[in-house]
């Protein structure tokens, strides 16, 4: 590691979630999207009602509701339904995705979203393994790099120095340790927790660097697919020793084939 990366920045994790809200402000319909949608009285109309206020997210869940993921291509032709298809959780993960300023690649990690795209897919394929809903999963695979995100846009040179020097995932937690004291899926959940998302979100992302904990073992195989994927002359891992053996190394061929099939149809939809 070079001397600059050994230094770590001061990194203030309040200032940086008091940026999360300074963005919100900006964007308001995506900031009541994520305050409302999980709400016990928000039905699929009232939602769609204040969706519709946001052109550019509400045609994101549009374009997502028509996606091969959700098998309903071109089917989806009223916002309201579009919300029904996808589920609340993903409407509110995508408003999520726009007041975090994730729909801005150039202001992302180079990869960004072909990763996280890579991820989400992964994860919801697999969700049913680890007795998890495909939807929520999916959800989760694409908030997990919210922290990431958030590095980037606090310490924009040191982190791509990062990003660069350490190649693997793992790696790259344990560097941002040193670095900034908190590893980016960390700093994911504590954003996740303060603005009200289920434990079920929160704590895979706490638990992934623990081999021993359920909780993540979704999240890490995930992680392991679309490293896979995307990173050059990766060494693989063995996905029984991630999940504490619930999944076989032969079940991830076909993992593979899907994400590789479908990831650039879903970073287009989350993007608009």
């Amino acid at each position: 590691m070079s001397s600059a990366l050994a230094a770590a920045p001061s990194f203030d994790l309040e200032a940086v979630l008091a940026s999360i809200d300074t963005m919100a402000a900006q964007k308001p319909v995506a900031a009541q999207v994520v305050s409302v949608a999980n709400a016990e009285d928000t039905g699929a109309k009232a939602l769609a009602d204040i969706l519709a206020a946001d052109v550019a997210l509400a045609s994101r869940v549009m374009k997502l509701a028509n996606s091969a993921y959700f098998g309903m291509r071109g089917r989806v032709t009223s916002l309201q339904f579009a919300v029904t298809v996808v589920g609340f959780t993903t409407v509110r993960t995508m408003a999520t995705v726009a007041l975090t300023d994730l729909d801005d690649e150039s202001r992302l990690p180079q990869d960004f979203w072909r990763v996280s795209t890579s991820v989400a897919l992964a994860a919801s394929t697999l969700a049913g393994r680890f007795g998890e809903r495909p939807q929520d999963a999916l959800c989760l695979g694409l908030l997990a790099p919210v922290g990431i995100a958030l590095l980037h846009h606090n310490d924009h040179d040191g982190y791509a120095e990062l990003t660069a020097t350490e190649l693997t995932t793992a790696d790259r937690r344990a560097a941002e340790v040193r670095r900034y004291g908190i590893h980016a899926f960390r700093l994911t959940a504590v954003a996740l927790e303060q603005w009200g998302f289920p434990r079920s979100m929160v704590d895979p992302l706490g638990a992934v660097d623990d081999l021993g904990s359920a909780d993540g073992a979704l999240l890490r195989a995930a992680l392991e697919v679309a490293s896979r994927l995307t990173t050059d002359d990766y060494t693989a891992v063995p996905v029984e020793q991630l999940t504490a053996g619930v999944l076989r190394e032969d079940a991830v061929a076909p993992v593979l084939d899907k994400v590789r099939a479908e990831a650039e149809e879903l970073r287009l939809a989350m993007l608009g």
